[in-house]
């Protein structure tokens, strides 16, 4: 067989990679049914980041989402993407969350699973594929690719073996943030398809401006299963556009026998989609040969680009990018792909922004280091070893094993708002999340953020961006660094007051109460009765986040190093520890506030 199956990645992968997984399921369904008449071997419209992004900035039910694409789809098959063990969160499941949670996934629409494990550790795949097997889907292994001293060709062939002796219906080269090149593409393909028996699927990014020659040279060797996107979505940290490959195999013995016409005009309808979320385009997700030094997905790169942009400090872009691999090497080289892009990352911008590099490990660090992840796939550096987790005790099981049945106590704990089973999983992934999301939706609440028009991107360009102001006899350089995106009746505004970063909420007029002597807006600043941290005993956090749980009282004593608060950044949880031993004198945030630098966020004295 020659004909190359195409899977268009448009309602997935593709609008993560360049607007933040922004797409809403109102722009999908109304061109569904062309995409239906298409003849693609499968759609990819599920996994990934969409479960966040429905929950956190659409407001949209996940799983509401995938029956209405499976119905507006019937003859086409879905694809998700699936973490392995991690499922769609950032951490380990026990194995009934998996299995119900794959169950749940096909009986809702899914018919292919892409299957993978962030450090390649098969272990961390078995019971999702089991899973996927016993509902009666296509289980699709997919291995990261990536380079070190530790990654080779023989590496991949051997975990493709592996996979297929695992059941697995077919397997994926996932190259995540398009470090393959033509040639090694070649030959990873041949060798693969000369050691197993099932179909091959290649899954590569455009971000170096490789991909289609990568895809063509994969093709000459037997590869038969290529992942695209439609040209108005692909492109930079996306993929290949499907017309230009279309085109390209037309009249060859690799011929996709897709209709060119017909793909045209679905580009045309996805063009003028993407101009209402031009608000999440980034610079940052364009052609970028730098992806095979630092080796960051474009989803990755975005997640950078907001953080720094957040704190005023986008001037130091490549030294977070220069950190990176440094970071990768010394914990073992992990694959940079969700979670362990986030783990990497999050940790050199802290090591960049302290100024002292380990200085702030975040949880999640620790708990790869401790093997909760699984495997790192080469030694990790045994001074970082020393200095995140001490004498802590190392696992070197399958992670799962370790942890007990949780279905059960989650029915339990979510029974008062959620309704379905669906709801206790869409908890399962993000607990606090996915509460106040079920609780929004049972009360009619529920408000997505607004879409920014081009007329207020013109008027924003207009404005001024740094500027002094005089308030009671003091001076104050502000400059403002970014905008987030409006929600009902506020705004955040990025900013630094003398170099120190700031977040303003600018509330509505609709939304306030109006001050009849001057008749203006309100102005609420995020931790502005916050004291300024400047003596030893007042506890700061480095980068803005938000508090998701604060673990001590006022009246409490403490030993320097021991845990107080626990933030989360670029969905990575840092746990804030005690700068001095004494007692807690005062609190001044609670779980669910907004924090930045500098803030005074818990005031410790002398011991009592």
């Amino acid at each position: 067989m020659s004909r190359v199956h195409i899977t268009d990645v448009i309602l997935r992968d593709a609008h993560q990679s360049l607007i933040a997984t922004r797409m809403r399921t109102a722009d999908m369904l109304p061109i569904c049914q062309q995409l239906d008449r298409i003849g693609y071997w499968s759609l990819e419209a599920w996994g990934g980041a969409t479960f966040d992004a429905c929950l956190r900035f659409l407001r949209e039910d996940p799983w509401e989402r995938l029956r209405s694409l499976r119905e507006a789809l019937p003859n086409t098959r879905l694809m998700m993407l699936l973490r392995g063990q991690n499922l769609l969160g950032y951490r380990h499941y026990s194995d009934d969350v998996v299995c119900a949670f794959v169950q749940r996934a096909a009986d809702n629409g899914i018919d292919v699973f892409r299957i993978f494990d962030a450090l390649n550790d098969l272990r961390n795949m078995e019971v999702a594929i089991e899973a996927t097997r016993s509902a009666g889907k296509h289980a699709q292994g997919a291995i990261c690719y990536t380079t070190s001293p530790v990654h080779a060709i023989g590496t991949f062939v051997s975990m493709a073996k592996d996979l297929e002796a695992m059941g697995c219906d077919s397997v994926a080269i996932k190259d995540m943030a398009g470090l393959l090149t033509p040639l090694v593409a070649g030959e990873l393909i041949s060798e693969i398809n000369k050691a197993v028996n099932v179909p091959v699927h290649l899954h590569t990014h455009a971000t170096a401006g490789t991909a289609e020659m990568c895809l063509l040279k994969a093709i000459e060797n037997g590869c038969r299963h290529i992942d695209t996107a439609i040209s108005s979505f692909a492109g930079g940290a996306s993929h290949a556009p499907t017309e230009s490959l279309v085109a390209a195999l037309r009249a060859t013995p690799y011929d996709t026998g897709l209709d060119l016409e017909a793909l045209q005009a679905i580009g045309f309808y996805f063009r003028d989609v993407r101009r209402k979320y031009h608000a999440f385009e980034s610079e940052f997700t364009g052609l970028d040969t730098r992806v095979q030094v630092y080796q960051v997905p474009g989803g990755m790169i975005s997640n950078l680009y907001t953080q720094l942009r957040e704190q005023g400090a986008l001037d130091r872009m490549n030294e977070v990018l220069q950190e990176i691999p440094r970071v990768r090497k010394e914990l073992g080289y992990p694959p940079l792909v969700t979670p362990s892009s986030q783990i990497v990352g999050t940790q050199a911008v802290l090591n960049v922004m302290t100024g002292k590099r380990y200085e702030t490990i975040t949880n999640e660090v620790k708990l790869y280091l401790q093997g909760h992840y699984g495997r790192a796939p080469a030694e990790i550096d045994p001074t970082i070893l020393e200095l995140a987790i001490g004498n802590a005790e190392r696992i070197d099981v399958r992670p799962a094993d370790l942890l007990a049945d949780e279905m059960d106590s989650l029915r339990s704990e979510t029974e008062a708002f959620a309704t379905s089973e669906e709801d206790v999983l869409t908890c399962a992934m993000f607990p606090e999340l996915g509460r106040d999301f079920l609780e929004q939706r049972n009360a009619g609440t529920l408000v997505p953020e607004a879409l920014e028009t081009i007329e207020d991107r013109t008027a924003d360009s207009r404005r001024p961006t740094e500027f002094n102001v005089n308030l009671h006899g003091e001076s104050y350089h502000i400059r403002i660094t970014g905008t987030g995106h409006r929600t009902q009746d506020k705004r955040p505004f990025y900013m630094t007051v003398n170099g120190i970063p700031e977040e303003v909420l600018v509330e509505t007029l609709d939304g306030i109460e109006v001050d009849t002597a001057t008749d203006t807006g309100r102005v609420a600043i995020k931790g502005s009765q916050r004291p300024r941290a400047t003596l030893p005993g007042h506890v700061t956090t480095t980068m803005p986040g938000t508090i998701i749980d604060v673990l001590v009282s006022v009246g409490t004593a403490v030993e320097a190093g021991a845990p107080l608060l626990i933030t989360e950044a670029m969905k990575m949880e840092t746990e804030i520890q005690a700068p001095v031993a004494g007692t807690i004198l005062a609190i001044h945030v609670k779980k669910g506030d907004a924090v930045n630098p500098d803030e005074t966020l818990v005031e410790i004295g002398e011991p009592a």
